[in-house]
């Protein structure tokens, strides 16, 4: 059975943040993700973590401005200062936190920007990251994002991801395969999956189209599971989507997965 992490940004959203570990420790989570921990002392997250027995599976480098629409600095030509202070950023907390995984967001490069440039920019500011977090042995990720949800974010689909990867070349970068942008934008999960299976660092998962439960909607997520099980993936399964009422009414999927 994969392991599930409660992502705390999308699911506990009745109570406060810092509330939300219990709470998915109660409902019987043994990992969690999260969006951005940066507005709260790392010694706070962790204290959180320790007490009630959780892993911290992933989190995302910092986004650059995200009220003005920023989605992230790594493709964006003339913020590489910017990115790299990010890095030491996002380590401090992943050390804090014994983070294994850290999502490097690609962003949304400017219209006058060439794909070129941005790629240039963005293979290049990759390799930087995974450089630095290799003598902490936390793994980097990227994540093909869906253009419906976030127009204009520069990572889109798979196959670009496994080339960029190769690109980089480094052994502690990987793929995170969310199913939900991927369903969006490629479908055929199961296949892709498979053929992925040796880049794939990080899953999350989400009901299509709505973004709710995985026992919503197109994805046949018990299949799924059982195909993780079968190529013998050991890692996270972030569950980053939004309830249609209360959490904890909704993880009857959660509870069958377990069974």
């Amino acid at each position: 059975m994969p392991r599930f992490a409660a992502n705390l940004s999308t699911l506990f959203t009745e109570v406060s943040f810092l509330d939300r570990f219990a709470a998915a420790r109660k409902a019987g989570f043994t990992g969690v993700e999260f969006l951005f921990p940066y507005t709260i002392p790392a010694d706070e997250l962790a204290e959180r973590l320790q007490g009630e027995g959780l892993r911290q599976a992933l989190f995302n480098f910092p986004p650059g401005d995200w009220d003005a629409g920023e989605r992230g600095l790594a493709a964006l030509p003339g913020r590489q200062t910017e990115f790299m202070e990010s890095i030491a950023i996002a380590m401090e907390y992943a050390i804090a936190l014994d983070c294994p995984t850290l999502h490097v967001m690609a962003g949304i490069p400017p219209q006058d920007t060439s794909r070129n440039e941005a790629m240039e920019v963005y293979v290049e500011n990759l390799h930087q990251a995974a450089k630095a977090c290799a003598s902490d042995s936390i793994t980097v990720v990227i994540e093909p994002l869906n253009s419906r949800d976030m127009r204009g974010y520069f990572l889109n689909n798979s196959d670009d991801a496994r080339r960029i990867i190769e690109n980089v070349s480094r052994e502690n970068i990987g793929l995170q395969l969310d199913f939900y942008h991927c369903q969006i934008m490629e479908g055929d999960l199961e296949t892709r999956l498979r053929n992925l299976a040796g880049i794939v660092r990080h899953i999350q998962i989400a009901g299509v189209p709505e973004r709710h439960e995985p026992d919503t909607g197109e994805i046949n997520y018990p299949h799924m599971f059982n195909v993780m099980d079968e190529i013998g993936y050991d890692g996270w399964v972030g569950c980053e989507y939004h309830p249609r009422g209360k959490t904890i009414d909704g993880l009857g999927w959660f509870q069958a997965a377990k069974r």
